[in-house]
């Protein structure tokens, strides 16, 4: 998102109680894309590139659509459907021009992005249809130093290496548009585009990151396939005939939707797994996927850092996370996802720290370090601003990854024997972590979820097969962060603390501490866990899904991230609601059914219940989930969906979680695997 379109966005949205001014939103649209372009269709049809973050390339920043009949431009509004073909990335989006029908379908494959406008037969227009086509782009994020290139029947729009072409299967009529002048960019009111041509600096046309195409919709039932192409291999020639190519092969819809349909088949598993919203959980994790196999958080809606620090980036918590919850359905539903666990194992090998750790936030198309407030561990190897679970939560899923899919991997054994040095060295002497930055990236403290993670690390690298010392000590550590978990414990609560800094503990829920069922899933395997701290994990589940539950006006319902947060409330009082808190909290009512069932304990079935409460709040028919099956960050009060969406995480975590509640038989840990004995 260039400045003049964050600009425009502040003068719309400035004094709305439910948005933040200056933001791109993907709140509501689909998108499409399962390859290295993310391209987002708006509610009225526009599309714009989110792929930077998975190709290091911009593209689109701003585009509108609108039919021409008898003179008259009707520019396409937001009262169109919008839906995904079966289980494809295929987005379908149907306009109503006067009575008739206009559908439009996008289709992302690589760096080619098609989209084919097609007129119902009998649509009752006479005479020719031109379809207008306004698109704004922004190479190398740019929209100052930009040309135009005409090519007769290709448009490109390039700034130095990253050039963006623009083509039409039945050909164009191209013209520039001049951008905002710096003293509309000041005034009150934003500037809509397309805007009149007219203008006494000719040139200035050519000089511009907007195009404006009139291609003409041909057939008994008018129609025409728009074509852009993102590129920085630096052969221009190339590049057209590869456009040029592509909207020729896929000038009709049959072509558009065969291609869209095989490119489904290539990247999105979707075999017989009997869950409701498990295409839909893949498939937006696909979105988020970069050829590296990382993902990033979110769609980027915030690049300015105006609200937020961004989210397009790969965090390697939740990255691991998504990896584990994945790898647990895989094993659950067997949906062959074996290449994307080997490509997460390799990114993770590939981008560990040389002192074991991992850093706050890489770009996923590279793995090359991207900005963020928590890079202590690169600076000065000693700084608290740092993010120690980061470390644990891949930890983990290689050690799992060993243990399940490939335990001859020479790499992983190496990045795990190193990934151990970097978990002791923030151990304190305690048997806590030390002071460092929460999962929630908002404040330092000696945290419960902290401690959770490093206790499921440690206990699945001492089941993990590696080297035997390694498991011992890995072991050791286990038992060591088990016992000190107690020095968290809030009897007056009947919980685990959020955290204690300066030797003061801070009593307040915070939904990070479910990360506790999943440690002590993985130490019950290991070592098995007592039923006093059973009975603490009971107490501490049910108080923090109690307390953090919400259901403001009725209209929505979940749990809160933590008590008092207060991150993007705009005019609402308390804490908004969290897909990813409320789906974790499913995930851990259910991890904790196991667990009490493999040790006889009778609150098993509560918690199947419990668990199974939540997970209809994110679920088919739930008030936290949108169109196309996405799981937005937060929502307000009113149910307006805020932040990033679709949100990675949550999805991962409603896959598992409904696989897990898809199994039938007794309760049984998903880990079938008898306890590993105890090495001397």
């Amino acid at each position: 998102m260039e400045l003049h379109g964050a600009l425009n966005d502040f003068k719309r949205s400035q004094g709305d109680p439910r948005r933040f001014p200056g933001e791109r939103r993907s709140t509501a649209g689909l998108f499409s894309g399962l390859d290295e372009r993310l391209v987002h269709v708006a509610a009225d049809g526009s599309i714009r590139d989110y792929s930077y973050p998975l190709s290091g390339l911009s593209g689109i920043d701003r585009s509108r659509f609108g039919l021409e009949t008898d003179g008259d431009v009707r520019w396409f509004d937001d009262s169109c459907e919008q839906r995904y073909l079966a289980n494809t990335a295929i987005v379908e989006t149907a306009h109503t021009v006067g009575d008739s029908s206009c559908m439009q379908y996008d289709v992302t494959i690589g760096r080619l992005h098609l989209t084919h406008f097609v007129l119902e037969e009998d649509a009752g227009i006479s005479g020719d249809v031109t379809l207008h086509a306004c698109l704004g782009f922004a190479p190398e994020g740019r929209a100052g130093r930009v040309g135009q290139l005409w090519h007769d029947d290709a448009v490109e729009v390039h700034h130095d290496t990253e050039r963006d072409f623009l083509a039409a299967s039945t050909g164009l009529t191209v013209s520039g548009q001049v951008p905002e002048r710096f003293a509309e960019l000041l005034a009150a009111e934003p500037t809509e585009f397309p805007r009149s041509p007219a203008d006494d600096r000719y040139e200035e046309a050519r000089l511009s990151p907007t195009a404006m195409a009139e291609i003409e919709l041909v057939g008994s039932a008018p129609s025409a396939t728009v074509a852009t192409l993102l590129s920085d291999d630096g052969d221009r020639a190339d590049t057209l005939e590869r456009i040029r190519t592509s909207v020729a092969e896929h000038a009709d819809l049959e072509a558009v939707l065969a291609a869209g349909r095989e490119q489904a088949t290539d990247q999105l598993p979707v075999p017989d797994h009997g869950i409701e919203d498990g295409t839909s959980d893949l498939r937006a994790l696909a979105l988020l996927r970069a050829p590296t196999g990382a993902r990033m958080a979110g769609p980027e809606f915030d690049p300015f850092y105006r609200y937020s620090g961004g989210y397009g980036y790969t965090w390697f918590r939740d990255d691991a996370e998504i990896s584990r919850f994945l790898l647990e359905t895989d094993r659950r539903l067997e949906l062959g996802l074996g290449s994307w666990h080997a490509k997460s194992a390799r990114f993770y090998a590939e981008t560990q720290l040389a002192d074991g750790t991992w850093p706050h936030r890489v770009w996923p198309h590279s793995g090359r370090l991207a900005p963020g407030w928590a890079h202590g561990r690169v600076e000065n190897g000693e700084s608290a601003e740092y993010q120690a679970d980061q470390t644990a939560s891949v930890a983990a899923f290689l050690a799992t990854y060993l243990r399940h899919v490939d335990p001859d991997d020479e790499l992983i054994r190496e990045t795990l024997a190193a990934a151990v040095d970097g978990l002791d060295a923030s151990l304190a002497a305690d048997g806590l972590p030390e002071r460092v930055q929460n999962a929630w990236e908002n404040m330092t403290g000696r945290f419960t979820h902290t401690s959770a993670t490093f206790l499921e690390a440690y206990a699945a690298i001492a089941r993990a097969p590696v080297d035997e010392a390694l498991a011992a000590r890995a072991r050791e550590r286990a038992r060591t962060v088990y016992e000190a978990l107690d020095d968290l414990w809030v009897p007056e609560r009947g919980s685990y603390a959020m955290r204690i800094e300066d030797g003061e503990v801070d009593d307040r829920l915070d939904g990070s501490t479910l990360a506790l069922a999943s440690a002590h899933t993985e130490y019950d395997a290991l070592e098995g866990v007592e039923d006093d701290r059973l009975d603490r994990l009971v107490s501490h589940v049910e108080t923090t899904i109690d307390g953090l539950y919400r259901n403001p006006e009725g209209s929505v319902e979940g749990l809160a991230r933590f008590e008092g947060d207060p991150w993007r409330g705009r005019e609402q009082e308390g804490e908004k609601i969290w897909t990813v808190t409320t789906a974790w909290g499913a995930h851990a009512a259910i991890e904790l059914r196991d667990v009490l069932a493999a040790n006889d304990r009778e609150e098993a079935e509560t918690f199947d219940d419990r668990g199974r409460s939540l997970l209809e709040l994110v679920g088919p028919d739930g008030p936290l989930r949108r169109a196309g099956g996405y799981l937005p960050e937060q929502v307000f009060d009113d149910g307006t969906a805020d932040s990033a969406t679709p949100l990675g995480w949550p999805h991962a975590i409603r896959l598992a979680t409904a696989s897990a509640l898809a199994e039938t038989g007794p309760l049984t840990r998903p880990d079938d695997e008898e306890r590993v004995p105890v090495r001397d």
